[in-house]
């Protein structure tokens, strides 16, 4: 039994990380502190000046645990880890967590690559970015591989060079082949810093010199060539169109305006980069009403740069941080980012005017999608709390994991597990299991197997310390079938020692949900209700998504003859070709850089398979 007073007497006077936990040993809090023993104490004392949220809090805190660490500054970072990860109840969430592109320009290599990356790394690389649209980058990227004859290989330099012949990429002009060993790393530097002048906005300059080049193509009557330049230029000429936007002269900066209407914040932030505005975003938050704009704006700042991979320079805000740690926040950005990080709350000037166009968006977007914000919170999260009622669960109803079981009479069985948090389909958290201990169709002895390995996983990586999707369990299990699903999932909860409910996912005799089955008796939900909706959903997608991996093994297997034809291609490689473009038509439409991709690919059958689909189009090219 956690006694909380004695708990209190052995706290250290030290930095670190609280966690608050409910009677089902949930955290509903995270915190962080410069002394331990005087901040947690502190909750347990009178209520006179504590606030709402606090005093709503309190009386469900039935043990607390703490991490004590070197610093406030590894406390603060830790703080924001475990708010992602945990979600708590209690503290200031960002709802959105978005992963944003960068595109990469590896300058530490030899005769370096541009791509497309999402992990910023302290590697001597150069990082353009973040890019909102993700497609616009992957455009940027093919455009520059049009205009400068760049690798697109992983090869490794000097390691590589004339171990291969050049790929096809040289042949067709776009690549100079610097692994033949007759390009010189200064030749090569010019065009990468063509293509970073291109990705810096310096159109002009490349132009110029462009023209340049086609005039004095068209002086020594290279037609060819000078009509490949002008076909060049054209393309910068589009793109530059595009790019069109009034220069701030701020450099590298982040602009953040925010509004709020009682629990529901929107904050939108304005990129900045290189004097341009490249890109704009909103996020959403739940926080309480009685926590200040201050507050909010805070734990904004720490959930968003501590997942984000590129800090810049400043980060212009509309109002202050909470006083006690905007310092510490600005040493904490300052340290990641690799260099001084200024946090800029402008009265005046230009940066007051983009804080005050920030907030205008932000207050646009939110009377446009208020409305449309409270219907999807009622289709979501209101929904769960219907589904709740409808089953008389006592706790909070947050995690939903659905399985089904797809086959052909028995052949290429599969299993899937779909997952839906605070009533959203969590598609990164989505699992295929291939059936291997089940010969036929044996519907009960599969869900079994999918049951169990799913349970094994959990128990495994808790024990590991380590966290994925498997680490956290669901609050609900919900089975595409009857009695036969329900009662095999709960075999093997009773086998595991775990208490999760489990429900059925009836449907009628035309195929349509109807209810729930739940201890053996079938649930009436409302057919109006968000509930029902949020039902039906989940059985649509978990269906969904098993008849899909079904399907794509059985083309797959059907598929395989095609490959087959190909010199050089067995099965190891046939496998990898369809695991990682998942369809013949996409290998067909591949380049060679591409299929290199490929695990266990070489340059000679990555050309093989190349050629056997374009042979045609090669010959009469």
């Amino acid at each position: 039994m956690f006694d909380i007073q004695e708990e209190l007497k052995k706290l250290p006077q030290k930095p670190g990380v609280y966690l608050m936990k409910d009677e089902n040993g949930h955290i509903i809090y995270v915190g962080k502190a410069v002394n331990l023993k005087n901040r947690v104490r502190q909750y347990f004392q009178s209520s006179r000046n504590q606030t709402a949220k606090t005093r709503s809090m309190v009386p469900n805190i039935r043990e607390f645990e703490y991490i004590v660490t070197d610093s406030e500054m590894e406390a603060l970072l830790l703080e924001c880890n475990l708010i992602k990860k945990h979600h708590p109840y209690y503290n200031i969430l960002l709802k959105d967590d978005k992963s944003y592109p960068y595109i990469k320009v590896t300058v530490q290599e030899m005769f370096p690559r541009i791509f497309i990356t999402r992990r910023m790394e302290k590697d001597k690389a150069k990082y353009y970015g973040p890019f909102t649209d993700v497609l616009a980058a992957k455009e940027t990227v093919e455009t520059l591989h049009k205009l400068f004859p760049i690798r697109k290989c992983k090869k490794v330099f000097p390691r590589d060079i004339g171990k291969e012949r050049p790929c096809l990429n040289h042949h067709i002009g776009q690549c100079i082949a610097p692994c033949s060993g007759r390009v010189p790393p200064e030749e090569y530097q010019v065009y990468i810093k063509d293509a970073m002048d291109f990705l810096e906005g310096k159109h002009h300059t490349i132009m110029k010199k462009m023209e340049q080049e086609m005039l004095m193509a068209s002086e020594n009557m290279e037609f060819e060539r000078a009509a490949a330049l002008r076909d060049k230029i054209a393309a910068i000429k589009s793109v530059a169109e595009k790019q069109k936007i009034s220069n701030t002269g701020l450099g590298d900066a982040d602009v953040i305006g925010f509004v709020r209407a009682y629990e529901e914040c929107l904050v939108q932030v304005f990129f900045i980069r290189g004097g341009k505005m490249t890109g704009r975003e909103n996020f959403t938050l739940t926080a309480f009403a009685e926590q200040s704009r201050a507050e909010i704006l805070t734990a904004f700042v720490k959930q968003f740069y501590s997942g984000t991979a590129y800090i810049p320079k400043e980060i212009i805000l509309q109002e202050g941080l909470v006083a006690e740690e905007s310092d510490l926040i600005a040493e904490y950005l300052s340290e990641k980012r690799g260099s001084r990080v200024t946090l800029t709350v402008p009265i005046k000037g230009e940066k007051h005017k983009l804080t005050e166009l920030a907030h205008k968006n932000a207050m646009l977007i939110f009377e446009q999608f208020g409305e449309k914000l409270k219907r999807e919170e009622q289709r979501t999260k209101g929904a769960m709390e219907e589904l709740r009622q409808a089953l008389s669960l006592p706790d909070e109803l947050k995690r939903v994991e659905a399985y089904d079981i797809s086959n052909t009479q028995g052949f290429e069985s599969v299993g899937s597990m779909v997952v839906f948090e605070d009533g959203r389909a969590k598609n990164s958290d989505y699992r295929k299991f291939k059936i291997k201990t089940v010969v036929g169709a044996n519907d009960y002895a599969s869900m079994k197997e999918v049951i169990t390995r799913r349970l094994s996983h959990a128990i495994k990586e808790n024990t590991e310390g380590k966290t994925s999707s498997f680490t956290r369990l669901p609050d609900l299990i919900l089975m595409d079938g009857g009695k036969t699903q329900v009662h095999a999932a709960e075999e093997v909860l009773l086998a595991f020692g775990m208490d999760i409910p489990v429900c059925g996912m009836v449907k009628d005799d035309r195929h349509r949900t109807r209810g729930l089955l739940f201890h053996e008796q079938e649930i009436r939900i409302p057919l109006t209700s968000e509930g029902f909706k949020l039902v039906t959903r989940i059985q649509d997608e978990v269906h969904r998504f098993a008849i899909t991996y079904h399907r794509k093994l059985r083309d797959e297997r059907n598929l395989h003859s095609v490959l087959d034809d190909i010199k050089g291609i067995g099965e190891v490689r046939r496998k990898a070709l369809l695991r990682h473009f998942g369809s013949i038509e996409r290998i067909a439409a591949a380049e060679v850089a591409d299929l290199l991709e490929v695990d266990g690919m070489t340059i000679p059958a990555a050309e093989q398979v190349y050629l056997f689909f374009h042979r045609e189009e090669l010959q009469n090219g």
